[in-house]
């Protein structure tokens, strides 16, 4: 399991979740380590425009890219989910991100930012990551999110599957899309529902 080493992220706590769900973890920048690795693991804080920056500066999202294009599984956690995303927009700043799924992240509209502490969510049907834990609370710390799926439905795909939990409007609190996962969350401090979903993920590499 290789956990991105790009300059940005709650690193060790996600290490340790991550062992504690049956994984060895090595924190690397390095590119055949990251090719070779049963999964990876994209952790981010701060903003989308840093951790974009910090992630090419590795050239973190050509080894994403492919990865992906080789069905490797790879998790994004917070802004590790958001850079996933075509644009990232903070304020009147427009960061093009990573774009491997379409759509805007965007300033929630909420009375209360950011969204800190536990919420629940809505699990999509049929969730590998949230088996077992479709009614738990999970740990969210942030202001920015996606709050529009735009991909169609393709009758000859397996259809991607969508986490939904709400804060002054609906946004995506989880991705499942063949090998790319996401999750808007904090697992690593989520408690036991985020171990298990840790557990559960590291459960599914090797499967697709």
């Amino acid at each position: 399991m290789a956990l991105l080493d790009y300059g940005m992220g709650n690193v060790h706590s996600a290490a340790k979740a991550l062992e504690a769900a049956g994984a060895h973890v090595t924190l690397t920048a390095d590119r055949a380590t990251i090719m070779e690795a049963d999964g990876l693991v994209v952790p981010g804080v701060g903003s989308i425009a840093s951790c974009v920056a910090g992630i090419e500066a590795v050239r973190g999202g050509e080894l994403i890219g492919r990865r992906l294009a080789g069905g490797r599984p790879v998790l994004g956690i917070c802004v590790g989910m958001q850079v996933l995303f075509e644009t990232g927009l903070e304020g009147r700043e427009e960061t093009t991100a990573l774009g491997e799924w379409p759509g805007t992240v965007r300033r929630l509209q909420a009375d209360v930012l950011p969204h800190m502490g536990w919420n629940t969510v809505e699990a999509g049907e049929g969730s590998r990551l949230f088996a077992g834990i479709e009614d738990e609370r999970f740990y969210f710390v942030h202001s920015y999110a996606a709050t529009e799926w735009l991909i169609d439905p393709h009758p000859r795909i397996r259809q991607p599957i969508t986490t939904w939990a709400e804060h002054g409007e609906r946004f995506l609190a989880a991705v499942e899309n063949g090998p790319l996962c996401a999750t808007q969350f904090h697992p690593e401090k989520s408690g036991a529902a985020g171990a298990r979903l840790l557990t559960n993920w590291v459960g599914t590499l090797g499967s697709e």
